[in-house]
């Protein structure tokens, strides 16, 4: 019996672009970009910063030092986000609809930039905030790890007090999938930009 459901944020619920944040980094100067981006885990210096071992000033910092002349920290920013489209409205009803029968969670690889331009542009709005969609959303770069590792997922059931037998647990990649039913979770594979309002249906 399903009593919590947990979401991925990047590839379930906000559409991503990750050609579109490689070419607005080259346009800025940082030119080999596509070897530390990924619609999954990141690497290298924005891996750091999405396990929260860094914070965003020394994340900017190092990215200026890495292009290798003076970027506003705004353009780099911006660069960055533009790996970020948009949350199709249906799916933020639908997930509205869920918080008032479920126990409903979020836990993604995210970093502080990111977290900051989706809760503005998409959770808060139209007099909604954080709480009308989740219980309570769990963070890579607050909880200094990164799916698929086993950790992040043990420390969001310890704290929350579920069971992950009585857990859903939705995501787009096949490694995080795999780690959760390892674990013992319901899991649900998305497809991009799919539209996964069928699951709950029966639930």
């Amino acid at each position: 019996m399903i009593k919590n459901i947990v979401f991925d944020m990047g590839g379930v619920l906000i559409n991503l672009d990750k050609n579109r944040c490689i070419a607005a980094f080259n346009k800025i100067g940082f030119n080999d970009v596509e070897l530390y981006i990924d619609k999954y885990i990141q690497n290298g210096l924005f891996l750091s910063y999405e396990k929260g071992e860094i914070d965003t000033n020394v994340f900017l910092e190092n990215i200026q030092q890495h292009i290798g002349k003076q970027v506003d920290f705004t353009e780099i920013t911006n660069a960055w986000c533009a790996i970020l489209l948009d949350i199709p409205t249906y799916k933020l009803t639908l997930l509205r609809m869920l918080r008032k029968k479920y126990r409903t969670f979020m836990l993604s690889n995210t970093n502080a930039i990111h977290f900051e331009r989706i809760t503005q542009d998409y959770f808060e709005k139209d007099g909604y905030s954080i709480p009308h969609y989740f219980e309570k959303c769990y963070l890579s770069y607050q909880m200094n790890c990164v799916k698929p590792h086993n950790q992040i997922y043990l420390t969001m059931l310890h704290d929350a007090q579920i069971l992950a037998s009585e857990t859903l647990f939705i995501d787009d990649s096949v490694e995080n999938i795999e780690s959760a039913k390892k674990l013992g979770f319901q899991t649900y594979l998305a497809q991009e930009q799919e539209d996964f309002s069928h699951l709950f249906v029966s639930l």
